[in-house]
């Protein structure tokens, strides 16, 4: 078994331009803004006059930080980024409504709907602001899009109907994620696909606790019932918790014993422009039908 790192190359829309000293430097289509990244464990390659130069730097005090603004950026902007449109929009958190990371997963998705040629539901949980949503949705299938926070899901509709989506089957849910898979349990709703990108903390809409550690074992067995007989795939991917991918392999191999296929496991990484530099971005682990 070997295990995988797929890249994020530096595009049009997005480029990781310099990292190291904990921080990145990235472009998101025109506007440069540098970040804290804890795995960046190295020196840059960049002089600090080019580092000076980004448009806002990000500066973390405690558990909360701010934006310093140098030059006149505004508020939000658009950007092409994997075939979608993004709205980016930088938070006191250091988010920016982009995870430049999960592009290759949103392709690899997006490939396994359209090869399907038959109709495919999938479920997009802890959804953010909808990337994995729109690449499903743009393949060809009806999804279900849940987060439980009222913001992201207005972002990701946002960036839907900047992309051309915003008529697409796509179902926008604000909801606890185990709440919503326990009422689709009740219901009888079977998908096709599951994605989901679970955080190692949050809180449900009505203050629902999630921990990781906790919860994570009552989540995955609920996801394989929600399956359906003949189901396409189950993407895993994560960043802040810092478990091994292998962890979330272990929790594919019921697909694997039951429907065949395979299961491929590993790290999301962004290429630096320039450079064979790879930052490390998580974890993802993912099984398909077809091997």
């Amino acid at each position: 078994m070997e295990k995988s790192v797929v890249t994020t190359k530096p595009s049009e829309g997005y480029a990781l331009l310099d990292s190291g000293r904990e921080e990145k430097l990235e472009r998101f289509g025109s506007f440069t803004l540098a970040r804290p990244d804890p795995q960046a464990l190295w020196e840059r390659r960049l002089p600090e006059s080019e580092w000076k130069e980004a448009d806002a730097w990000y500066e973390r005090t405690g558990r909360e930080g701010k934006w310093h603004i140098k030059n006149d950026l505004p508020k939000e902007w658009p950007i092409a980024f994997g075939g979608l449109t993004f709205i980016i929009r930088p938070t006191s958190f250091k988010h920016v409504g982009l995870f430049p990371e999960q592009e290759s997963n949103w392709q690899w998705t997006a490939d396994l709907i359209a090869k399907a040629e038959r109709p495919v539901s999938v479920l997009n949980l802890f959804a953010y602001t909808g990337g994995a949503s729109m690449a499903a949705a743009e393949a060809g299938a009806s999804v279900t899009h849940v987060d439980a926070s009222k913001t992201a899901n207005a972002w990701a509709r946002e960036n839907a109907a900047a992309s051309g989506l915003a008529d697409k089957p796509i179902r926008w849910i604000t909801e606890d994620v185990l709440v919503y898979l326990g009422r689709e349990k009740k219901r009888g709703v079977r998908y096709d696909g599951i994605i989901m990108d679970p955080p190692a903390f949050g809180h449900g809409p009505k203050d629902e606790l999630w921990k990781i550690e906790e919860h994570f074992l009552t989540l995955m067995p609920l996801c394989r019932e929600l399956l359906s007989d003949q189901p396409l795939f189950m993407l895993l991917s994560g960043y802040a918790a810092g478990y091994s991918s292998l962890a979330f392999r272990h929790n594919l191999l019921p697909l694997e014993e039951r429907f065949g296929g395979a299961i491929e496991n590993g790290e999301l990484a962004i290429e630096e422009s320039g450079s064979a530099r790879l930052l490390p971005c998580g974890i993802f682990a993912r099984w398909s039908a077809h091997a």
